[in-house]
């Protein structure tokens, strides 16, 4: 039989650190299923067949995310945003998110792909500046929140550092439209004349580490326990088959 009298200052100082321990591992444990979903709905919607806009459109669209869709119209070059330090094989550039319109009018935001600095300006990248009409197969990306810490968009300057996709499509001149303000598209890795934009940037390896941080979180509230026990022991307040270490 075991028998504990738990001293005071140890036991408050432990016992948070103990339940913030496992409950952190628990919820790590939670995040784990849940980004298993979105790997498992992302292999899905990567394997399906590319859906035409409209048929995306039926729905909601970010059930398709990381899926592919087919459009067809030209490219609005003139209204064209800038996602500052993004970078390529070790080299600092733009991202290149250019408002496309649709055969029948609907104007949808194509992440185009990387640019180097040098060649920000669209007259030093006229062969990519592609004229008329294109059929273009795109990736579904949700509409990106600013991350904490992150510097803001500045508009006025064309320097973007999340894809705003509600004001950007208001500046190229679209109205409001939920569905196609909750996404935008990336490019392919086909390749553009003149060699950039360099599209196919999307990354589909997301890893799932939350079990090894589970594991973490576990072995630390472990640890705490076995401290605790330790002190009792030490102390002769842990008493095993009614005997105690210390009188």
């Amino acid at each position: 039989m075991i028998s504990l009298r738990p001293a005071l200052w140890p036991t408050l100082i432990s016992l948070p650190i103990l339940v913030l321990s496992l409950t952190l591992g628990v919820w790590q444990m939670e995040r784990r299923e849940w980004k298993r979903d979105i790997l498992d709905r992302m292999a899905a919607n990567q394997a399906a067949a590319p859906l035409p806009l409209d048929e995306l459109l039926k729905g909601d669209p970010l059930r398709h995310e990381y899926g592919r869709v087919k459009v067809a119209g030209s490219f609005l070059h003139d209204k064209e945003f800038h996602l500052a330090a993004r970078s390529l094989k070790n080299k600092v550039g733009l991202q290149l998110v250019t408002a496309f319109k649709t055969d029948d009018g609907k104007i949808v935001l194509f992440d185009r792909g990387w640019i180097p600095s040098e060649k920000k300006e669209p007259a030093k990248r006229a062969e990519g500046q592609v004229p008329g009409r294109v059929e273009l197969t795109g990736i579904v990306r949700r509409n990106q929140e600013r991350r904490q810490f992150a510097p803001e968009n500045a508009p006025d300057k064309n320097v973007w550092f999340h894809v705003d996709v509600p004001l950007m499509r208001r500046m190229a001149g679209a109205p409001s439209d939920p569905k196609l303000d909750a996404f935008f598209l990336d490019a392919d890795a086909a390749p553009n004349p003149g060699g950039v934009p360099i599209g196919g940037q999307t990354r589909l390896d997301i890893p799932n580490d939350h079990l090894q941080y589970a594991i973490t979180w576990f072995l630390i509230a472990l640890a705490m326990a076995g401290v605790y026990l330790a002190y009792h022991w030490e102390n002769g307040r842990l008493t095993i088959a009614g005997r105690t270490k210390k009188p």
